[in-house]
């Protein structure tokens, strides 16, 4: 998984792109300009690394932020990315993982379980997101 924090995209990925590698998982959900990452995505991401097509994972989902994604929102950013990103070498993911709801204080409101309730509603709407944009961009 790549995370830019501290590191500008432009700066990183060219050269990330050329190693020989398929599956880059890189965070975009909490990015401030996701478009200019898929640009660069599409410009730097190669068909062929070594007989292997390079496989961007974009993060559709923020699991640091408790406001639950829309499935239509995660659809945007997929039909987004794919004016980019060859659309047979796109794909969904998180930003990151969701430990940080596991170290969460128990609310004193609603289910004692409302951070793992709100992680399983991040991803129904990352699954559910990612199914319409398929339907959008004629891959189902």
């Amino acid at each position: 998984i790549l995370h830019s924090a501290e590191v500008d995209y432009a700066s990183l990925l060219p050269s990330m792109f050329e190693m020989n590698a398929g599956y880059f998982l890189i965070q975009l959900a909490s990015e401030a300009d996701k478009e200019r990452v898929y640009k660069l995505c599409g410009e730097h991401s190669r068909s062929d690394a070594n007989g292997v097509a390079q496989v961007c994972f974009i993060g559709v989902i923020n699991p640091l932020d408790p406001r639950v994604e829309t499935a239509q929102g995660v659809c945007d950013d997929l039909v987004l990315a794919a004016k980019h990103i060859p659309k047979d070498r796109l794909g969904s993911t998180d930003d990151c993982g969701f430990s940080p709801f596991s170290i969460d204080v128990k609310p004193k409101h609603g289910s004692p379980d409302v951070a793992r309730d709100i992680a399983f509603q991040k991803i129904a709407a990352r699954v559910e997101g990612t199914k319409m944009a398929s339907a959008v961009l004629g891959l189902s």
